[in-house]
């Protein structure tokens, strides 16, 4: 069904979740610069606009306009100290968040050349499960995949049985 490279296969998922969940006349803030899946959701006709590379753990000025009612964050939330406050400063009714998982048998990633493109948190789904619903949102959906890698040994192999990716789709609640 998808193609098995990265990073088509978690690009195709992620908009067809996108697709499944949104409409066109949604204004969608994307965290993050500009980037092909971006790009893409724009080529299929959603209006996106990205953060400008800010550090969101410090700047929540994107967050605090109005000119969007969705948010979405793609492999994002792992990179910041506090993701909740992001979330709570945001004014979205709906998210379109994914996360790589936590796995038990990998350690957290960590750059060895740049010193921004860390992860702070690598999630067990209910961890981000939590983190949604204590900054407010109930959630409607979710989806998990696989991200195997062509090469021999035993965490390879784990990687064709082992989610890697959880995407969640929710809904701010009202009142």
């Amino acid at each position: 069904m998808y193609e098995h490279t990265y990073p088509a296969k978690r690009f195709q998922i992620t908009l067809d979740f996108i697709e499944k969940h949104l409409s066109k006349s949604d204004k969608i803030l994307d965290l993050g610069i500009s980037n092909p899946l971006s790009n893409q959701m724009l080529d299929r006709g959603f209006r996106v606009r990205n953060t400008q590379g800010e550090d969101l753990d410090e700047d929540f000025s994107a967050l605090l306009k109005n000119d969007y009612n969705v948010l979405t964050a793609f492999e994002i939330f792992e990179h910041l100290l506090n993701p909740y406050t992001v979330l709570k400063q945001c004014s979205a009714d709906k998210i379109i968040l994914s996360v790589p998982l936590r796995l038990w048998f990998s350690p957290a990633y960590r750059s060895k050349t740049d010193m921004r493109d860390r992860h702070y948190h690598e999630f067990e789904r209910w961890q981000f499960d939590w983190l949604i619903e204590k900054a407010g949102y109930r959630i409607v959906d979710r989806q998990e995949w696989t991200n195997p890698v062509r090469k021999l040994g035993i965490r390879p192999l784990l990687r064709f049985f082992t989610p890697r990716y959880y995407m969640v789709y929710a809904e701010k609640i009202k009142g």
